[in-house]
């Protein structure tokens, strides 16, 4: 090697030392590294790409970067337990085709930390690895329009990854198909097209992850027994879009989020089969336009101890029987009109919600225009006061908590 060039091996770490004028390809100290020894770079930026084939450690240290100036993939890890911590990947070409991206993961119980990844079109791909951890990473895409940029995270046949205290923002998505029992806990999810998406993916865990301001939620399709807990989403105002949509997934399980402020809080469909239901519990929804959406023409989801607050509208449904076939109990009603007279913490009478002219927009969209006008309020009015014929319950919770 040139003398500018020194490998110092130092116990059981291999210490690359290099002139600043002269910063060689990062691949050739990668090569040099002995299996299962650390490369600790020093700080400067390096040409890439890298392609990793053998167990090693690479230590940034948060001063090293990998430029691929525009052409292909930064980073492709083929080999098990490789750790990569501390690296900044930029650069990588534009092509859909090929996935351009930041790195590419082809391997099990890889460790992958502390990096940074910008201008990159995809950002991290993980294509049939198992048991990977991804955290404390920093992801964002080439500066296009949403829908052209490329997935932030994308799982595709990848199992029990862990995808943890990341940050993803400015991507297009977050896209899990055909993955089996993922753990995505604890991530900052903003500015995005599709927050999380679910395609034939059953038995993931999504929880305590903060989103917001992208243009759609988490989104599940044919994934069944999913676990959203404890996930605090807000800011999903795009029409149309929804901060939970679940569509044909069984045994899934919404628990302890906090929704606030979005165009619609949950949009689920009515199960076909007795098994296809959502299980409801302690979820926050407030000030969203609409709470819940059900479509269909039967219910039959599990919804206890969720509490209503200051929604425009509480129950959105396709069909009258959308909502009222699913078991509610011990939910709270901001606008319950009962009494707790023996004081057990729940309403003496049941809690109703009718179809009243507040409730036009549902069958005819295009009144959503004078939704909280003081013409559709009088409206709404007179026909409480003096209905023509008695209208019908969307759904009743025969113990609605009371606060």
């Amino acid at each position: 090697m040139n003398a500018p060039f020194k490998n110092l091996l130092i116990g059981v770490g291999l210490l690359i030392t290099a002139s600043a004028e002269a910063l060689p390809p990062l691949q050739l100290f990668v090569d040099l590294t002995p299996l299962g020894k650390t490369l600790r770079v020093i700080p400067g930026t390096y040409s890439g790409p890298v392609v990793i084939n053998k167990p090693i450690i690479i230590e940034g240290s948060g001063e090293v970067t990998v430029d691929n100036e525009g052409v292909g993939t930064v980073m492709t890890i083929k080999s098990d337990q490789v750790v990569v911590r501390g690296l900044h990947l930029t650069g990588s070409g534009t092509s859909y085709d090929a996935m351009d991206g930041g790195v590419v993961i082809e391997a099990d119980d890889v460790l992958f930390e502390d990096n940074r990844l910008d201008d990159v079109l995809f950002g991290i791909n993980i294509k049939q690895g198992n048991g990977n951890i991804i955290r404390n990473n920093t992801v964002t895409s080439k500066a296009f329009e949403p829908s052209l940029r490329g997935e932030g995270l994308r799982i595709w046949y990848g199992n029990k990854n862990l995808i943890e205290g990341n940050t993803f923002h400015h991507v297009r998505d977050l896209l899990l198909t055909n993955a089996t029992a993922n753990r995505i806990i604890g991530n900052e999810l903003h500015d995005n097209r599709i927050s999380l998406e679910f395609i034939f993916s059953p038995n993931n865990i999504v929880k305590n992850n903060r989103i917001g301001e992208n243009d759609t939620g988490i989104v599940a399709i044919y994934s069944d027994g999913l676990s959203i807990e404890g996930n605090h989403i807000e800011h999903i105002r795009n029409m149309g879009s929804s901060a939970l949509a679940i569509k044909e997934s069984s045994q899934v399980r919404i628990k302890g989020n906090e929704i606030l402020h979005n165009a619609v809080g949950l949009t689920a469909n009515s199960p076909v089969f007795p098994e296809n239901i959502l299980y409801l519990e302690k979820n926050h929804f407030s000030y969203n336009n609409v709470a819940m959406y059900f479509y269909g023409e039967k219910g039959g989801h599990i919804i206890h101890g969720n509490r209503f607050i200051h929604n425009l509208s509480t129950i959105a449904v396709s069909h009258v029987k959308s909502a009222k076939s699913n078991d509610w109990d011990g939910n709270l009603w901001d606008n319950y009109l009962g009494f707790d007279q023996d004081h057990d913490g729940y309403g003496d009478t049941p809690h109703t919600i009718k179809l009243y002219a507040d409730r036009i927009w549902m069958d005819r969209p295009v009144t959503q225009f004078f939704r909280g006008t003081p013409i559709m309020g009088m409206i709404d009015f007179m026909e409480r006061l003096a209905p023509f014929s008695e209208p019908g319950s969307i759904l009743t919770d025969p113990r609605p908590l009371v606060d």
